[in-house]
C-alpha cells in the first residue's frame, strides 16, 4: 500500500514513530484474523513491546502477554469467529461506522473513501472487507506514519475516522460475553488510542 498527500521529507523513521507504526500493524493483524501459534509466542516473549508508554498501556500490554501465555490457537480462532464473524450475525461488528453517533454511516463511509483517495490509498481488489474495518483503519495509520505524513495529517485522520469509532468498538468487545482473549486485545487498543489522542493534543497548529 502506498500513500500520497502531504508527505514530509523522507528520512530514517524516528524510533517513536517506528514503535507507533508497529503497534498499529500488530493491532490490525490481531483484528484481521485470530493469531496463530507463532504470533502468540512472539507476543508472550514481549516482541514489539511498547516503549516510553503510559502506565495504562503498560498494564494492558502485560495483561495481553499473560493472555497469550495461556491461549490455544484453536480456541482463540473460535472466539474470533464467534465475536466478529458469527453465523448470520456477529456478536460484535468490526465495521466502525456502526459505532458513530449522530452521523449517517453511509455518508461517513463516503467521506472515508474520499479521504483515502486523497491519500492515494484504497481497498485492494482481493479484499472483501469494507474500508471502515478496524484493521483497515489501523493499517491506514501505519501507512501515514511510515510514509512520513505530517503529524497534523495523521491527527486529522485519527480524529475523524479512528478515535470516534474505534474507541466504542473497544468498549463493545470489552463487554461481549464471548470475549476472553479479545477482551485483552481491545483493552490494549483502547489504551493505545488514549496515548495517541493525548499526544496529538500536544501538537501545535501547523505541526
Amino acid at each position: 500500500m502506498s500513500a500520497g498527500g502531504d508527505l514530509q521529507e523522507r528520512g530514517p523513521l524516528a524510533e517513536e514513530d517506528a514503535a507507533r507504526a508497529n503497534l498499529y500493524a500488530l493491532i490490525g493483524r490481531l483484528f484481521y484474523d485470530a493469531p496463530d501459534s507463532i504470533l502468540l509466542a512472539q507476543l508472550r516473549r514481549g516482541e514489539g513491546e511498547p516503549s516510553g508508554s503510559s502506565q495504562p498501556l503498560d498494564q494492558a500490554w502485560s495483561a495481553l502477554r499473560d493472555a497469550c501465555g495461556s491461549a490455544y490457537p484453536v480456541v482463540v480462532k473460535q472466539e474470533y469467529d464467534t465475536l466478529f464473524i458469527g453465523v448470520g450475525r456477529s456478536e460484535v461488528t468490526p465495521y466502525t461506522t456502526h459505532y458513530l453517533k449522530g452521523h449517517s454511516p453511509e455518508q461517513h463511509l463516503v467521506r472515508l473513501r474520499e479521504r483515502l483517495g486523497s491519500l492515494g490509498l484504497g481497498r485492494r481488489d482481493a479484499a472483501y472487507e469494507m474500508e471502515d474495518h478496524v484493521s483497515g483503519l489501523c493499517d491506514v495509520m501505519r501507512v501515514l506514519i511510515e510514509e512520513g505524513h505530517a503529524l497534523s495529517e495523521q491527527m486529522q485522520f485519527f480524529n475523524e475516522f479512528v478515535y470516534p469509532c474505534v474507541k466504542p468498538f473497544c468498549d463493545a468487545v470489552g463487554t461481549a460475553t464471548s470475549a476472553v482473549f479479545y477482551r485483552h486485545v481491545a483493552q490494549f487498543l483502547g489504551a493505545f488510542l488514549e496515548v495517541e489522542r493525548q499526544a496529538f493534543e500536544m501538537i501545535e497548529p501547523g505541526g
